[in-house]
């Protein structure tokens, strides 16, 4: 698969009506004509009102070029100092240089704080997770949902180009209800989703954090050149053999009742040639499998009465205290306190 060319998940399906008409809120607030942008982009301003109506992924990203252009805001009209176009190019040239993920991540959230008064990053780990928070103040008070998500996934997207492997979510918290574009948030985020929540963040394994930048700064302003088409697709499909055993594994109730050949069988691969596909994507059977097991240990600690001794069987674990010390190494809680800490 080539890395040059982010992938669309499956065909180009196009965007929700309902998120461009979500994503103009700010552009509206600051003054700008939308029904005249619309049009000029060869768009009918009813269409976004359709309920099952999607826009393609070209005709967005003309909408949006065309927008920032007019508002001199790469921002879209949300924050309260606007992002002059080349501000995110200029974000991408400083992170380049960096050695791994934790220090560019760290740059871009200096750079963000730099740039903005009401928009903050944070990059905070406990334990093996790593939580990259984004933080809106929304001054303005605008429904401002979708830039917040629509900020994630830009990140979630550039800096896995950065270091050329998907980074893997465990989940995502997002501090909203649940958008009417709901079902898209699979493509989005292919993680389990938790709304209403205190902070919106990207929780993943820090093992990502370690990985190192491989990008130059010629490929970097080959990539700036096609954006924002190549940030409204996934850097690579989540058809991926990461993704498609992830949501094998999300399926059972038990993880353990599914082996690797069990997988490799019906991928209809062997299991020889699923590991090697599986590094070639930058992870391992044993890495899904405990991506999965956090995830599971996770929702079901949050959403569920069920009893510690039960999900460390349903697991796998030998015994609880096997799964208690899994969970503080990869929360830096153990269970119970998790689950109290959620539920106060």
């Amino acid at each position: 698969m080539d890395s040059e060319n982010p992938n669309l998940p499956g065909e180009d399906t196009g965007i929700p009506a309902a998120a461009i008409r979500a994503q103009l809120a700010g552009a509206r607030a600051a003054g700008l004509d939308c029904d005249r942008l619309l049009l000029d982009c060869g768009l009918a301003p009813a269409l976004l009102e359709e309920p099952d109506a999607r826009l393609g992924r070209d005709q967005v990203a003309g909408l949006l070029r065309r927008e920032w252009d007019l508002l001199s805001d790469e921002s879209g009209g949300f924050l309260a100092r606007p992002w002059i176009p080349g501000t995110f190019a200029m974000m991408g040239h400083a992170c380049i240089h960096c050695p791994n993920l934790r220090r560019a991540l760290l740059r871009s959230a200096r750079f963000v704080a730099m740039v903005s008064d009401d928009l903050h990053l944070r990059l905070v780990e406990d334990g093996e997770e790593a939580r990259l928070i984004f933080h809106h103040g929304n001054d303005r008070q605008l429904p401002n949902q979708i830039f917040v998500e629509s900020l994630a996934l830009i990140w979630l997207r550039f800096f896995s180009w950065l270091i050329d492997r998907t980074i893997l979510l465990e989940r995502v918290n997002l501090a909203f209800p649940p958008p009417d574009y709901n079902e898209d948030y699979s493509d989005m985020f292919p993680c389990r989703h938790y709304f209403h929540q205190r902070e919106t963040c990207l929780v993943f394994n820090t093992r990502f954090l370690q990985m190192p930048l491989v990008r130059d700064p010629q490929q970097l302003s080959e990539f700036l050149a096609r954006a924002p088409e190549c940030l409204l697709a996934q850097y690579k499909s989540d058809n991926s053999f990461t993704g498609r055993i992830r949501r094998m594994l999300q399926a059972q109730n038990a993880i353990e009742n599914l082996s690797l050949d069990d997988v490799a069988a019906r991928l209809y691969i062997s299991p020889q040639t699923l590991r090697r596909r599986l590094k070639d994507e930058g992870n391992s059977w044993q890495d899904i499998k405990d991506s999965v097991r956090r995830d599971m240990a996770v929702y079901q600690l949050k959403q569920q009465e069920t009893a510690v001794a039960e999900i460390a069987e349903r697991l796998g674990f030998s015994e609880p205290s096997a799964f208690n010390r899994a969970f503080k190494k990869w929360t830096g809680l153990a269970p119970g306190a998790y689950r109290d800490k959620f539920r106060s």
